[in-house]
């Protein structure tokens, strides 16, 4: 599932590669995944100009001169920059340009097109929290005052911080000595601190890597963030990096964890 850092490369890219493109014509295989009908979205963006290429947590935001076109890959997918010649094996959508490349999105399940003339009337987006990576460190402790569920839970939220999936708050928690259950309201002022700058390291880690390597970017390539990075995430049965004990996988609410018991005691 693509997450912040792999969300974040591909909109960048995307601005780089797009900018100033004319959508010529859509071809749409997955009707569902839109919020209108297939022949008044076609007819909304047909001739659109993109004119600049923004995300917030998972979604990124295409504004055009005819409105706005918003994607989520959902629990995963692809947008690739290609030809009609070299089309994917799988794809849901076909936004064809000007330059006679192609603009193609593939979602494994529950992904999402949108059109809005007006990005703040979309309600999905209007739900979202700040953006786990532009949000501060203050931020981040107002977000969490008064809080009583367990920390992970909250983390995954999108509704409380946009961005995070299981992947990228494995490996933050345990840099932060957290367990994954651990009560909000009992973590301590340098617990939440150190947890916000984890959060900020790997994300920012993996960014730089090109996301990670279980996802592909603009151009069809892996990211380089892979389990060369992780320290206990998907890492069970192997020794903790600081204490030498075997990493556990729990069930943490409808996700697994992955955790030391001595390096992030529940208790704390």
């Amino acid at each position: 599932m693509p997450e912040l850092p792999e969300i974040t490369v591909l909109a960048r890219q995307m601005k780089t590669e797009l900018l100033g493109k004319t959508i010529t014509s859509i071809k749409v295989l997955q009707p569902k995944c839109l919020n209108l009908s297939e022949a008044a979205f076609v007819e909304a963006l047909t001739g659109a100009q993109l004119q600049d290429i923004t995300h917030h947590g998972k979604w990124i935001f295409i504004q055009t001169t005819q409105g706005w076109l918003l994607l989520n890959l959902g629990m995963g997918g692809e947008v690739l920059l290609t030809t009609r010649d070299r089309l994917p094996e799988k794809y849901r959508l076909i936004f064809d340009l000007d330059d006679h490349t192609a603009l193609v999105v593939n979602f494994w399940w529950f992904g999402y097109s949108h059109y809005v003339n007006n990005l703040a009337s979309h309600s999905m987006v209007a739900k979202l929290g700040p953006d786990a990576l532009t949000l501060t460190l203050d931020g981040f402790r107002q977000l969490l005052q008064g809080r009583r569920g367990s920390i992970k839970s909250f983390l995954l939220n999108q509704s409380r911080i946009a961005g995070l999936g299981n992947v990228y708050v494995q490996d933050p928690l345990f840099r932060a000595g957290i367990h994954p259950l651990r009560a909000i309201n009992t973590l301590s002022d340098d617990e939440v601190s150190a947890l916000w700058q984890a959060i900020q390291e790997t994300l920012q880690e993996s960014i730089e890597q090109g996301g990670s390597s279980w996802e592909m970017d603009l151009h069809g390539e892996k990211g380089g963030w892979d389990e060369h990075f992780l320290l206990v995430g998907y890492r069970e049965g192997q020794p903790c990096p600081n204490c030498g004990s075997a990493i556990e996988k729990l069930k943490t609410g409808s996700t697994s964890s992955y955790v030391c018991r001595q390096c992030q005691p529940l208790d704390g």
